[in-house]
């Protein structure tokens, strides 16, 4: 062969091969394009706040950005509804591959027939894109839909996709897929739906001139016969099911979805917007509270106080089972919107256990050790008791039982402020934003603010710890991973708290042992400075309860008061739930000892009443009592002596309870039976006895002078307190003689600002003092 032609077949060759070529890159690219041609994400739309119950039944729901009532995709779509659509809309869905030619034709002859479209023939999955791409609908974008389905087809299962349509079909107005649907049309899930109901959705979205359901009644009627009718003839329903469906009366107007735990439902629309959440919230639980608190809260209203919040946590399980942030949510006045169980409110005597529970686990007392309970002047900070008594002395126990003041403000002196502060912290009351220094004493009696949830997840600690449950912060979604608290509870300290709460008797607050249905509960109410919010928490081995009453504008009211108001709603709430035993006791972890009765000290030498008790393990290293003493007296027992000034066959000892001058000053007035010491034998002791005391001030102290009601400069009130009841003192101010008194030892003078010295010395020549700082 010529070279000419070699040449010339050669480049046929290479024409035809470059043709082929360019056919394959053809398909590659449009394969490419193809694979490519459908959006990673389908639906680039907003959805609605879902919030389901524990059992998955809608508490309530808040409206997309977009103002569409459209919930989050499901995992599935419900069969009923499934089988009324695929009857209605297309047959053969599971066989195509996203188009189904038959149905086209068919569409396209009966359009052609009858000069309009009467016809669309779409299948399912075609409807899902044209719901995704939302355009104009012409001939060229069917096509390009068709291709897209068929794409989709790939990417998808058959259920997935039915999932898209159903969760994002239009059924009217602002009613965007089947769950939404349902709801609005028939208040209950999809998955509830009747054979009736389930036809009447299947319809809608393919049928625009029914949307409006007050309107085209009778036509929607005879749709949806006429699909129950189909359904039963292939066998989908029996005749009985049929009769009755076709019975049941079509839906009229949108209902208002549910509203249980709006707060709540708030809460995860600020914090996770467009999402379906699944809380620990226990709907049957939770419509009994709210309208227990509604009626309460009807009570309360006759005493301007108008709002209330209540907690219920199951410590077993670490879930919030009840969430009532106020009352009356969609009444728009009172701050019913305000969510008292995430808004930080004065705590009052609300975080006194956990103080107590402290001093006990690190050794600082025994539960019932003596602590003062006398008047106090610390750096111008003066506590009072709320019934403006004193005791002298209490047990640590008792002090917190009755929620005393001054012997709670004397422990977090000795305990210390910042240990304090950085214990509630480790344990979850965040609200705490100031140093330690900001809030000083006053953090025990209320200086501070915490929200109920906060205050409520400690009580709940507490409990889980005696049950060997790890203490985290509560759970409002379920499966959720919470915080790990720094600090845990130790659960010996914890028994003893709870014991010692769990029986509260204040003198201004109901007697709660006179309620014969009462539960055992460890509890504590709290109101805080100037009556503006009572509180109440309550544990038992189930449960813990938190309860707040107030205004949410913070304006006080007298009648506000923890014991009064949110005690009696706590027990109420109580009432509503299983009832549960008390804790088993940790005995492993408690040690037996011995204590003096009286005093609540480790039994001392001349202890003369002694209980057993268990303690916790530091509380081996406290002091043993030291009130108790053996005195020498002369044989008539009116005079002490010492043992060496007369003879010893002149002498007798005896056993007494001596508290130091303030605090028997104020012990013996409520306790009868307290024996001061007789004096001492004249010539025979008594020089080095500390026989009188400053009751008020305290030695350094720093005194605000307060104005009267005239604007006159106040008067400060100076008292000590005496051994000897008919001892006469002698005072001085500055060393220069002021007055004396006899039997009561007050007096009240004028100072001028700066320091001052005040002596006192008695009609023996005993002398005390003490200096301290006036300001204005």
């Amino acid at each position: 062969m010529k070279p000419t032609a070699l040449l010339q077949n050669g480049m046929k060759k290479i024409i035809k091969n470059k043709k082929l070529l360019i056919l394959l890159s053809c398909i590659v690219i449009l394969l490419i394009a193809y694979i490519f041609c459908l959006p990673r994400k389908l639906f680039d739309v907003e959805y609605a706040t879902v919030v389901n119950d524990r059992n998955e039944d809608l508490l309530g729901a808040r409206i997309a950005s977009d103002q569409q009532w459209r919930f989050p995709p499901a995992d599935s779509v419900p069969d009923k509804y499934k089988q009324c659509l695929l009857a209605f809309e297309d047959h053969y869905f599971y066989w195509h591959w996203g188009v189904n030619p038959v149905a086209m034709g068919r569409a396209l002859f009966q359009n052609i027939k009858n000069h309009k479209i009467v016809s669309g023939g779409s299948t399912i999955t075609m409807q899902v894109i044209r719901l995704s791409r939302n355009k104009n609908r012409n001939i060229a974008e069917k096509i390009w839909e068709s291709i897209l389905a068929t794409r989709l087809e790939f990417r998808y299962s058959k259920e997935k996709i039915l999932i898209l349509y159903a969760s994002h079909a239009p059924f009217g107005g602002n009613i965007v897929g089947i769950e939404a649907a349902s709801w609005r049309f028939f208040g209950h899930a999809a998955h509830q739906l009747s054979w009736s109901e389930a036809s009447v959705l299947a319809i809608l979205p393919n049928a625009p001139a029914l949307l409006h359901l007050s309107k085209n009644r009778q036509a929607l009627l005879e749709k949806r016969d006429r699909l129950l009718k189909k359904l039963k003839d292939n066998n989908t329903i029996d005749q009985i099911t049929y009769e009755l469906a076709i019975v049941e009366p079509l839906p009229s107007e949108p209902q208002p979805l549910p509203q249980n735990a709006p707060h709540l439902v708030n809460y995860f629309f600020k914090n996770k917007p467009g999402n379906q959440i699944h809380s620990t919230i226990n709907k049957e639980l939770q419509s009994e509270i709210e309208a227990l608190l509604q009626r309460r809260n009807s009570e309360l209203l006759l005493m301007d106080i108008r709002n209330m919040a209540a907690i219920v946590i199951d410590i077993q399980t670490n879930e919030i089972i009840a969430y009532c942030g106020n009352v009356n949510f969609n009444q728009q006045a009172s701050g019913n919107q305000v969510d008292i169980i995430t808004s930080e409110r004065s705590t009052g005597s609300i975080l006194k256990p956990f103080l107590f529970y402290l001093a006990l686990q690190e050794g600082t007392l025994l539960p019932n050790t003596l602590i003062p309970d006398i008047p106090l002047n610390i750096n111008g900070f003066m506590p009072k008791n709320f019934n403006l008594q004193y005791d002298g002395a209490v047990p640590a126990s008792k002090a917190v039982a009755r929620s005393l003041n001054v012997p709670m403000v004397w422990l977090l002196k000795q305990y210390s402020v910042p240990k304090f502060y950085d214990f509630l912290k480790n344990n979850g009351i965040m609200s705490l934003k100031q140093s330690p220094s900001h809030y000083g004493l006053s953090l025990i009696l209320g200086g501070a603010e915490a929200t109920l949830g906060e205050i409520t997840n400690g009580y709940a600690n507490m409990g889980r710890s005696l049950l060997g449950i790890e203490n985290r912060h509560f759970m409002m979604e379920k499966g959720e991973k919470t915080k790990v608290m720094k600090t845990p509870f130790e659960s010996a300290a914890v028994w003893q708290v709870f014991e010692a709460i769990k029986e509260v008797n204040r003198p201004e607050e109901i007697d709660w042992r006179n309620i014969p249905s009462m539960q055992s509960i460890a509890w504590k109410t709290g109101t805080s400075y100037g009556y503006r919010d009572a509180w109440a928490v309550g544990v038992n081995s189930k449960y813990a309860v938190g309860v707040w009453v107030g205004n949410a504008s913070g304006e006080g009211k007298p009648e506000l008061l923890g014991a009064k108001t949110a005690g009696p709603i706590m027990f109420d709430i109580f009432e509503h739930l299983p009832s549960a035993k008390w804790f088993p006791e940790p005995t492993s972890k408690l040690t037996p000892v011995e204590v003096c009765h009286q005093s609540g000290h480790l039994k001392g030498r001349f202890c003369e009443e002694i209980d057993t008790v268990k303690i916790c393990a530091r509380g081996t290293n406290t002091t043993p009592c030291p009130y108790h003493i053996s005195v020498t007296l002369s044989l008539d027992e009116k005079y002490r002596v010492y043992e060496n000034c007369i003879a010893d066959n002149q002498t007798t000892t005896k056993t007494f309870f001596v508290l130091p001058p303030s605090w028997a000053w104020y012990y013996k007035q409520n306790h009868p039976n307290y024996k001061s010491l007789p004096p001492f034998l004249k010539g025979c002791g008594g020089d080095d006895e500390k026989s009188m005391q400053f009751v008020y001030p305290l030695n350094n102290s720093r005194i605000k002078i307060a104005k009267q009601m005239d604007g006159s400069k106040g008067k400060i009130t100076f008292e000590v307190a005496h051994t000897r009841s008919n001892a006469t003192l002698f005072w001085h101010i500055n060393n220069q003689y002021t007055t004396s008194t006899t039997d009561f030892h007050t007096i009240s003078i004028n100072l001028s600002a700066g320091k001052h010295h005040i002596s006192v010395t008695d009609d023996e020549g005993n002398t005390t003092g003490i200096a301290i700082e006036v300001w204005e």
